[in-house]
């Protein structure tokens, strides 16, 4: 470390030369990130619900497997009068469209359902002629401007209103919210920010640095972000961590590189022994911290979902760019900068009280004198904090899933006062029966009746969709005449036949429509009884194969998957972080603690979760109308992984200063009144630009979004206060030389003992 300080402050000009020409790559590349992300996610694992998309895509001859809804609204009624012409106008439009498989609508099948109970508003099912799922949405914008055109070419067609809708749709919007709450977020961050460095530096240059190496650890990481997004598929998802993560951590270790080499410059070295030195410490620290945040993030990849896969990768890339941008470009400024860091000086005399070091001080003092009591109060509170996750409930949140404001959640909106949300996202459920056997027979027939009553029974469900569905009340006599002449019943039902028959007549779909009432929530304790259902020995369907998918259940599979492997994912993160503190503090007690510490961080903020959004103590000052009654599988996850690597953060600088002074002097009790007493305003302030940082984005207007931007909040401010300033010095203090064993347990007096004391001193006189 000492030979790679030299050698950087040595060549600082050629540094910063490399990380300009970077800066300027990643400039240009960089906004072209957000287009190449997948608005899909999910999961590259088979499951019984793909498996169910995929027969349905090959086996049909035109399957509504992608479809998108379009909503109609106007002055007229759509079943006679003034609103007809423009609903058949606007089918015409969309079947010259090459995409286009198929449309259902009311004109093509007469069924009320598509109208609503004033016939002023109807709905059209646009079945989608694609090959994967996520490509579903490069169609959503050529669907819009065909169905503007449509409206504009229909006789008063200004009068009326129309909405493109469905999962694609909704994931496009919530694509463009993201992005746009990202650039949000970060024109609001930028100044909140750099007021509370000025406040923390007294310096307005010095105030900077953190912003630069911030921005530019956002910028940089966006463009390998989006070079990687064409080896392998990235959510967009990552735009906002990318943001959280990149301006938080860059943020957070800059500030502990820059207020040591303040400190250095106070004992009197100049700009390149100063430099040197706090490589040597500071620097060894953000190395280490980096380490333990990384193995948060790589502890995803191993996770089978899109999402947390990409939030694994960015963090990955976000934290080794910031980390490299601490050590590389920060050092070679601050040996550039020397004392100018403190201009304007007449700012850092007026804010001189900020790190007075008194209060710290006798904090540190009143912890020694009393640290169990310390540890007895912190312990209490945050057991209270955790008590809500004992009622926690995994599961897809019952309410605000989608964003407000966007044309696919007014087209949301549309179909719920219809009375037709259900229609969207359906449980698609389909039974296979045996080689030889058609779906169409009468025995085949009497199964999938028996098995669409079950079905129609449970007070959730508002209808079924099936081949022994098309005529109501008909007899299985009258659907065995039916369907003995296939060509004259696809005649008299067009689309409807080939949509829930397929080409080989083995398979039969049956499309559960939940009642507008039916939650997302519930939706998946639906799918489990649709399968429960299909495991039966239910009348007539002996030896058919029952299989349940959709996005409902789509989601239940990846829940089940992602739980599965989450004490692995605990397992690695855990085993990971020890061994790496155990290496860099040469103890056994330090990684143990450090471990429950931030588990007991995870934990409530595991309740706070809990508390607040599925709960819903106090939501409405988010935006949300009412508790989520649920909480999404891949935030428990995400924020395990993200908030055990950030809370390493602070335990890396506290312990650091500490061992540094117990090397130095060999006395426990005043190495950790020092080491708190040192970092504690540097640690305040990282907490301080951390929640902001996080908190903006538990504003944002996707509900998994605020739900991560809470949950990082809340942890860091826990982190900072209860576990950092009360919870760690007080164990530190009640384990005194244990702490250290069995490594250096501090002869007092030893020369040149210590992360780099002595040498860069030395160094600094030589020069």
């Amino acid at each position: 470390m000492e030979r790679f300080a030299r050698a950087l402050v040595r060549r600082r000009w050629a540094v910063l030369a490399v990380w300009v020409v970077i800066g300027v790559v990643a400039a240009v590349r960089a906004p072209a990130t957000p287009g190449l992300l997948n608005i899909r996610g999910g999961s590259e694992r088979k499951t019984e619900a793909s498996h169910t998309e995929d027969l349905l895509n090959t086996r049909f001859s035109r399957p509504i497997g992608e479809f998108f809804a379009v909503t109609l609204e106007g002055p007229a009624r759509f079943d006679s009068g003034g609103g007809r012409p423009v609903l058949d106008t606007l089918l015409a439009g969309l079947e010259r469209q090459s995409y286009v498989r198929g449309l259902v609508s009311y004109p093509a099948t007469g069924d009320t359902t598509f109208l609503s109970r004033d016939r002023q508003a109807t709905f059209v099912i646009v079945a989608l002629d694609i090959g994967s799922g996520d490509s579903a949405g490069a169609l959503v914008l050529p669907v819009r401007r065909t169905v503007r055109a449509a409206l504009a070419r229909a006789p008063g067609g200004g009068a009326y209103r129309a909405r493109v809708t469905g999962r694609a749709p909704l994931d496009l919007d919530v694509r463009t919210v993201v992005t746009d709450d990202s650039k949000r977020g970060e024109q609001a961050l930028l100044p909140l920010t750099l007021f509370i460095l000025v406040l923390a530096f007294g310096a307005l240059v010095a105030a900077s640095l953190p912003l630069i190496v911030g921005v530019l650890a956002i910028s940089v990481s966006l463009a390998i972000i989006g070079v990687i997004a064409h080896v392998t598929p990235m959510s967009v998802f990552v735009l906002n961590m990318t943001t959280m993560i990149g301006l938080g951590v860059g943020i957070d270790y800059s500030l502990l590189v820059v207020t040591r080499f303040r400190e250095e410059l106070g004992r009197g070295l100049r700009a390149l022994p100063a430099a040197v030195s706090t490589m040597l410490t500071a620097g060894r620290a953000v190395v280490t911290s980096g380490l333990t945040v990384v193995v948060g993030f790589g502890a995803l990849l191993f996770t089978p979902l899109i999402e947390t896969r990409s939030v694994g990768i960015g963090g990955l890339v976000v934290v080794g760019v910031a980390v490299l941008l601490s050590v590389t470009l920060l050092p070679a400024l601050l040996a550039v900068l020397g004392r100018n860091i403190d201009r304007p000086r007449w700012l850092a005399r007026r804010l001189a009280w900020y790190h007075a070091p008194q209060v710290w001080e006798k904090w540190a003092r009143t912890l020694s004198r009393h640290p169990v009591r310390a540890m007895v109060f912190g312990g209490v509170l945050i057991a209270l904090l955790t008590a809500p996750v004992f009622w926690i409930r995994i599961g897809l949140p019952a309410r605000h899933w989608w964003p407000a404001g966007t044309e696919a959640g007014e087209g949301l909106d549309a179909l719920s006062r219809m009375g037709v949300a259900g229609f969207v996202q359906p449980i698609r459920v389909l039974v296979q029966v045996p080689e030889g056997r058609s779906a169409v027979q009468a025995a085949s027939l009497r199964g999938l009746r028996t098995l669409s009553d079950s079905l129609r029974a449970d007070p959730r469900v508002r209808e079924v969709r099936s081949l022994v569905d098309v005529q109501r009340g008909s007899s299985l006599l009258a659907l065995s005449v039916l369907y003995s002449d296939l060509e004259s019943a696809r005649a008299r039902y067009p689309s409807f036949v080939d949509a829930y028959l397929s080409a080989d007549r083995r398979l039969a779909l049956l499309d559960v429509i939940l009642a507008d009432t039916t939650s997302l929530t519930t939706a998946m304790d639906v799918v489990e009884r649709a399968r429960a259902l299909g495991g039966m020995d239910l009348r007539g369907t002996r030896d058919m194969s029952v299989t349940v998918g959709g996005y409902s259940a789509s989601a239940l599979d990846f829940q089940r998957d992602l739980l599965r492997r989450f004490p692995l994912l605990v397992g690695l993160i855990l085993g990971a972080t020890a061994i790496m503190l155990a290496v860099a503090f040469r103890s056994v007690l330090v990684p143990i603690k450090a471990i429950i510490m931030n588990t007991l961080s995870v934990s409530a903020t595991f309740g706070l979760i809990v508390l607040v959004f599925q709960q819903g103590v106090g939501v409405e000052l988010f935006g949300l109308e009412g508790p989520t009654r649920a909480i999404f599988v891949v935030i428990p996850v995400l924020v395990f992984a993200v908030v055990f690597g950030l809370s390493m953060d602070y335990e890396v600088f506290l312990l650091s200063r500490i061992k540094e002074a117990y090397d130095r002097t060999g006395r426990n009790a005043e190495a950790t009144m020092e080491g708190l007493s040192a970092t504690a305003s540097v640690i305040t302030s990282a907490a301080l630009i951390m929640i902001l940082v996080f908190g903006v984005f538990a504003f944002a207007r996707v509900l998994a979004m605020q739900l991560l931007g809470f949950g990082l909040a809340v942890a860091v401010l826990l982190d900072a206060t209860v576990i950092r300033m009360v919870l760690v010095p007080a164990f530190m203090q009640a384990m005194g030389r244990w702490n250290w064993w069995p490594g250096n347990r501090g002869a007092a007096g030893r020369q040149g003992g210590g992360a780099g004391t002595a040498h860069p001193a030395e160094y600094g006189e030589r020069r």
